[in-house]
């Protein structure tokens, strides 16, 4: 197991001055290091970080970003030589300065411009510094040029500077500094920052970055016509699992929580929201501000910024969409998220964010949803299914207790987070749709996991919970259907030890009072269950042979025990009949037919039907054909969860009369998880120019990242894709072409839409 996890680093107790006298009392001892984490090159273990304040200027027509980063930190150690913070290629670090500062010194203010510093609020006269730029614009000089004539044409244009930072009580002026950024992997750079040699332990000080930021891992910019509206550039960031580093310099690991502020400015007209407590907007300065009153991780800091307006769904609830969304998206949601507030609130203690929002991003988004504390991020997409909907907000609601209060403190161990939100998030809806729903819903999850682990294997070491990460794997990576499910079935166990759900509530609830705003290893979890069932821990549950806790965490292949769900038999034993009634041979088409209308039931019941089909594909063709005949129009008509489903049902076959139905759903849907599964199976199969035809069709329709996505696919055993005039391609009929020989392995992607349920 690895170390205990640390307390807090924004608790720590950062004194004023240099070391105590002799009368003094001795320095209190460092907190316990964080575990290690391979995935991050940061110092994190030498600093006490507690607070950081961002400003942030947006440029949608640069796609670019330009921001200060203000870092207020004690070190732990006497005399550390440098700060080492993780970064991104992406990013661009202008210039780093030094700067001592006062225990409880009020956050920073920004100006953007020389010329709008003016216009910015004055600080009190004699006790206010402003930073000016000659002051921080130090760190590596460009290379001179050579001698010659200047070069012909205009000069090329000047980027506005980054913003700056307005201190009003300064102990001290800031130092510009020596720095350098290093390759450490490919996911990341890191930034070491020279810090003066008298610096004692305990001693705040502050280290202030300036920047700027293209489109990298954690910035998705999106022109007008990639959005719903059509009618304003937008922006997002997505920090999970270590892309925020490519948005602000920081200590990228979850072992490391802070609180934070942040002004950004933005054009006219576009709206900014970020996961924060607290929020206002200076119309007269044209910024926005944030605050985040609570310490999180790096990865939970989020924004977005588009044309975006807002409703009230509750008492503590609205929905942020673009306007052509928000009708929608009241009537899914409008009254019932705070039932779910409620229920998880019952379960496990307080509500402890103030406010739950949710906004809907274009399709674009790459996950399904993400918790950001206070905001959480959704895909537009989910809102035509329903059931979808409500289990993927619910997960996310159930992570505001699970992963945004108590973190796993290692990548290694995402199944903290997500096992255990995958749970509350079962426990959330039985309470308030029931056992059958929840048993249901987990039924078609676990197939999903079923079908991954056949696909990858029952000795792949990602199918543990401790994933031993290994230096230069990226931690995205590890997000599987075992984070979730097999973490599920782990939780699921020790509350079936319990003898009683609500005695397992009960523990839940007092390990997130003792933890919660720190993060923690599966030892913390395991040893608070042990103590507070002394029962169990008299029985050495731990030890069961066959079902001991080490081999939950450290053994490959499926969960050691998974839950009964007879209470959904009710949902799914309909499902496993006409399953049966359609792959028993001799096939009777018309008893099949008749015995079920689909369309009288549950999303879950249907898709779960779906794939076992698929996972039965290919199908004969008597039964692919019937199969069209009774359902494909009743299909169409369904959420885009059904008919993905049917149409890679459709590809897997080679069923051609359906094919224009696959055109037709890729030419209007633009979200990852729907194209990439249909595009893999295209490509899998014999219809790899048919896939071409549409991708040359709708490219430009696509955000930059997926078009890169689907152009990998389609490459591979290709030469590289020729440049083709999109204009030219107007045909509705399907190319009918031999087998590419290149790809006659069997359908063995795994598409991200049984991957990635949400973040």
């Amino acid at each position: 197991m690895a170390a205990p996890a640390p307390r807090p680093p924004g608790l720590c107790c950062c004194r004023k001055g240099s070391a105590a006298g002799p009368e003094a009392p001795p320095a209190p001892p460092p907190p316990p290091e964080p575990p290690p984490d391979v995935a991050s090159a940061s110092s994190s273990q030498l600093f006490s970080l507690r607070h950081l304040h961002l400003g942030l200027e947006l440029r949608p027509e640069a796609r670019a970003l330009a921001g200060c980063l203000v870092l207020e930190l004690c070190a732990l150690r006497p005399q550390p030589r440098a700060l080492v913070l993780d970064v991104h290629p992406a990013l661009r670090v202008l210039s780093a300065a030094f700067r001592r500062a006062a225990a409880g010194e009020a956050p920073c203010a920004f100006a953007f411009s020389p010329a709008e510093a003016a216009a910015a609020p004055a600080p009190p006269p004699a006790t206010a510094t402003f930073l000016s730029a000659p002051c921080i614009a130090a760190g590596p000089l460009p290379p001179a040029a050579p001698p010659g004539d200047p070069p012909a044409g205009p000069p090329p244009a000047v980027e506005p500077p980054p913003p700056l930072p307005l201190f009003a009580q300064p102990p001290s002026s800031a130092c510009p500094v020596g720095f350098r950024v290093d390759p450490f992997t490919d996911y990341g750079s890191s930034l070491t920052i020279s810090l003066p040699a008298a610096l004692q332990p305990h001693q705040p000080f502050q280290i202030i970055v300036r920047y700027t930021t293209a489109d990298g891992p954690a910035i998705w910019w999106l022109d007008p016509e990639l959005t719903y509206g059509n009618a304003k550039p937008f922006v997002f960031t997505q920090g999970h699992s270590v892309c925020n580093r490519s948005f602000f310099p920081c200590f990228d690991t979850p072992a490391v929580k802070c609180t934070y502020s942040a002004t950004v400015k933005a054009p006219a007209g576009i709206q900014v929201l970020m996961s924060a407590t607290q929020s206002s907007y200076l119309e007269e300065e044209g910024v926005y501000q944030f605050y985040m009153e609570y310490p999180v991780p790096a990865y939970l800091v989020a924004l977005v910024a588009g044309d975006l307006i807002h409703a009230d769904i509750g008492p503590r609830s609205r929905v942020w969409a673009e306007p052509c969304l928000l009708p929608t998206a009241i009537s899914k949601l409008s009254g019932i998220v705070e039932r779910w507030l409620t229920a998880a609130e019952s379960l496990y203690g307080p509500y402890i964010w103030g406010r739950y929002d949710i906004v809907f991003l274009p399709p674009s988004f790459p996950i399904v949803a993400m918790e950001n504390p206070c905001l959480t991020f959704i895909i537009s997409s989910i809102l035509e299914s329903d059931e979808f909907l409500i289990i993927d907000v619910i997960h996310e609601v159930a992570h505001s207790w699970f992963g945004n209060a108590v973190t796993n403190a290692t990548w290694e161990e995402m199944w903290l987070s997500e096992g255990l939100a995958t749970y509350a998030q079962r426990r959330i809806t039985t309470e308030t749709y029931g056992a059958a729903f929840t048993c249901l819903e987990t039924a078609f999850r676990l197939d999903a996991l079923h079908r991954q682990m056949k696909l990858l294997g029952e000795d792949n070491p990602v199918s543990k919970l401790q994933v031993k990460l290994e230096p230069g794997v990226n931690p995205s990576n590890l997000m599987n259907l075992f984070t979730y499910e097999k973490g599920y079935c782990f939780v699921y166990y020790l509350s079936q030890l319990c003898g009683d759900p609500r005695h397992f509530d009960s523990f839940l609830r007092a390990y997130i009072e003792k933890y919660k705003f720190t993060s923690v290893v599966a030892q913390d979890l395991l040893d608070s269950f042990l103590n507070f069932f002394p029962e169990l821990k008299e029985q050495c549950v731990e030890s069961k042979a066959g079902l001991e806790f080490e081999r939950w965490l450290n053994a490959t292949g499926p969960p050691l025990a998974e839950p009964d769900l007879s209470q959904g038999s009710s949902l799914t034993r309909p499902v496993e009949t006409l399953f049966k009634l359609w792959t028993t041979e001799p096939l009777d088409s018309v008893a099949a037919a008749s015995s079920v209308d689909l369309t009288k039931w549950r999303t879950f019941q249907t898709v779960l039907f779906l794939d076992r089909l698929l996972d039965g594909s290919p199908l004969p063709h008597e039964v692919i054909k019937k199969l069209s005949e009774c359902y494909s129009s009743q299909l169409d008509s369904m959420n885009a969860e059904i008919r993905i489903r049917w149409l890679q049902i459709v590809v897997r076959n080679d069923y051609y009369p359906d094919l224009y139905k696959v055109r037709r759903f890729l030419e209007n849907q633009m979200s990852r998880m729907y194209t990439i599964p249909l595009y893999e199976d295209l490509c899998t199969g014999t219809l790899k120019s048919f896939a071409l035809e549409i991708f040359y069709q709708t490219q430009n329709q696509l955000h930059p990242n997926l078009r890169k996505t689907i152009q990998q696919i389609l490459s591979q055993g290709l030469n590289p894709l020729p440049a083709i005039d999109t204009t030219a391609v107007t045909t509705d009929t399907p190319a009918m072409v031999l087998e590419d020989k290149v790809s006659e392995a069997t359908n063995g992607a795994i598409s991200l839409r049984d991957v990635n349920v949400s973040a």
